[in-house]
């Protein structure tokens, strides 16, 4: 079915994506330390997500924000320590580059300080222009 070990399933439902548990992990992260719980709420309601659950816990997650048209952002892709090894990130990034709704899109871009080796499986490279790109970062902004 979906390529997932038993007792994992993978969930494109936007309204299945647990926000609690996405902030739980989040908000620890490296890149989103102390982000509120409504903030977490907001993005994925305006976001596309998958998740996979284990035995009905959602243990991974990743979502996409993007125009559905020209560009989309990879962001907040994360797996449970105990859960990794599994294939859970392959088959989100999968799932993602073959969602209809992300189709012919002219770029993708995403921000990682340590799964490089993940995306360049999907084709993802580093800038080709690093010198264009430009960020208005405000990494305080949960404090």
């Amino acid at each position: 079915m979906n390529g997932l070990a038993d007792g994992y399933e993978l969930v494109g439902d936007q309204g299945a994506i647990d926000a609690d548990a996405a902030h739980a992990y989040l908000s620890g992260s490296y890149w989103s330390t102390g982000i509120p719980l409504a903030t977490v709420r907001r993005a994925l309601a305006n976001s596309l997500c998958v998740a996979v659950r284990h035995c009905g816990q959602q243990v991974a997650m990743a979502r996409v924000v993007t125009d559905r048209a020209t560009f989309a952002y990879l962001a907040d892709v994360y797996v449970l320590d105990d859960h990794r090894g599994q294939g859970l990130s392959k088959a989100m990034m999968a799932y993602l580059h073959a969602h209809p709704e992300l189709q012919g899109l002219r770029r993708w871009m995403l921000m990682t300080r340590d799964a490089h080796d993940l995306y360049r499986q999907f084709g993802w490279t580093p800038l080709a222009n690093p010198v264009s790109a430009m960020e208005l970062h405000n990494p305080g902004v949960y404090a």
